[in-house]
């Protein structure tokens, strides 16, 4: 209970040091405390966000899917399976194409570029640098001006607020600049080590690695008793100010449609297809007049979830939607007088082949 109640009063003295050290600035009270990196929601905008913009023409939906060659099938087939150390060439350099059937399914994919902003107390060795407190009223966090990235480029920028600046004592060292080495408890010597404080070593004889006298120096201060303080560089004060910490970041979320190839669904994750359209404004508008009325549905929902989530704590400042037709080869062929399928999609013909009959460790065949 004794060693608690140390530990509580040891938190409330840190505490109250925290709160000494911390101006309480005038539109920054919540992190007066030594607190604060909580992303501060954006003010509400005095104009109007503009209303997403229909296309002008509803787009012509076209949903032929494109087919590949046997050919070329069988050469993305033949390159898949020279990637694998340990399939055998045979199925492939034997089998025949029984049959190839296209799919195709789409993707949707809504991106959301936000920027959010969040305030922490910072500190820096105190050399000399301009201190600005109380000159006058610091911006508030999103007052000040911060130059985004390239929409849908993710960065973080680190600004100091304008007169938040103060300079203080350095509380771990108490302004020594300096702090107690805790090897030897400040004296600069330790116990010998040869003859353990006797002045005598084990063969009896007096110890001079100590000058007789059982103590030796101490070799983590060298004999000073102190350590430099690394919270403040041995300045013994701090520059503690403000810092803005201002996050652009590329939210994003995709939906696949459904198809019947027998593909898994979490395949497609990695490959590309066909951009049928593309749409990039400050807010888009949900995709209208969609043959699958999923990829519409999904449109609307995902555009509607986007702006509840991603206005609490940051502000829009584009969003982009596209879909994609992804194309779907399953080939249907036979070796040994047995069935198989694999699969060849997106535009970069990946290859998958989950049943491949030839596989093995390292055979040589």
């Amino acid at each position: 209970m004794m060693m608690i109640s140390k530990y509580k009063t040891t938190l409330i003295s840190c505490y109250y040091l925290l709160v000494s050290m911390f101006d309480s600035i005038p539109g920054y009270e919540g992190i007066a405390a030594g607190g604060g990196g909580a992303y501060l929601p954006p003010p509400i905008p005095s104009v109007l966000t503009p209303v997403p913009e229909h296309a002008s023409s509803s787009p012509e939906w076209h949903n032929n899917i494109p087919s590949i060659s046997e050919g070329r099938a069988h050469q993305a087939f033949e390159e898949y399976v020279s990637s694998k150390c340990c399939y055998s060439s045979a199925p492939v350099r034997e089998g025949v194409i029984t049959n190839m059937e296209s799919f195709g399914t789409y993707r949707y994919r809504l991106e959301t570029f936000t920027e959010s902003r969040s305030t922490e107390w910072s500190q820096e060795p105190y050399t000399g640098q301009h201190v600005d407190a109380s000159i006058q009223h610091p911006p508030g966090p999103w007052e000040m001006a911060a130059q985004p990235p390239s929409y849908f480029t993710d960065h973080m920028e680190t600004i100091r607020v304008p007169y938040t600046s103060s300079v203080k004592k350095c509380n771990p060292c108490s302004g020594m600049g300096k702090n107690s080495c805790s090897s030897c408890t400040g004296t600069g010597s330790k116990v010998c080590s040869e003859c353990n404080g006797s002045r005598q070593r084990p063969d009896n004889e007096s110890c001079d690695k100590c000058d007789y006298r059982g103590q030796e120096e101490c070799s983590s201060c060298s004999g000073s008793g102190f350590h430099k303080c690394d919270t403040c560089d041995g300045k013994g004060q701090l520059l503690v100010f403000i810092s803005l910490k201002v996050k652009w970041n590329t939210e994003k979320d995709d939906y696949t449609a459904q198809d019947s190839s027998g593909l898994r669904p979490e395949k497609l994750g990695k490959v590309s297809g066909k951009e049928l359209f593309k749409d990039a404004q400050i807010m888009v508008y949900p995709v209208m007049g969609f043959p699958d009325v999923s990829v519409a549905q999904a449109s609307e929902r995902l555009i509607r979830d986007h702006q509840v989530k991603y206005t609490k704590d940051s502000r829009i400042i584009q969003q982009r939607q596209t879909i994609e037709l992804i194309t779907i080869t399953r080939v249907n062929y036979t070796w040994k007088e047995k069935s198989y399928v694999y699969y060849v999609y997106g535009n970069e013909l990946k290859v998958n082949a989950d049943d491949y009959p030839a596989t093995c460790c390292c055979s040589v065949m």
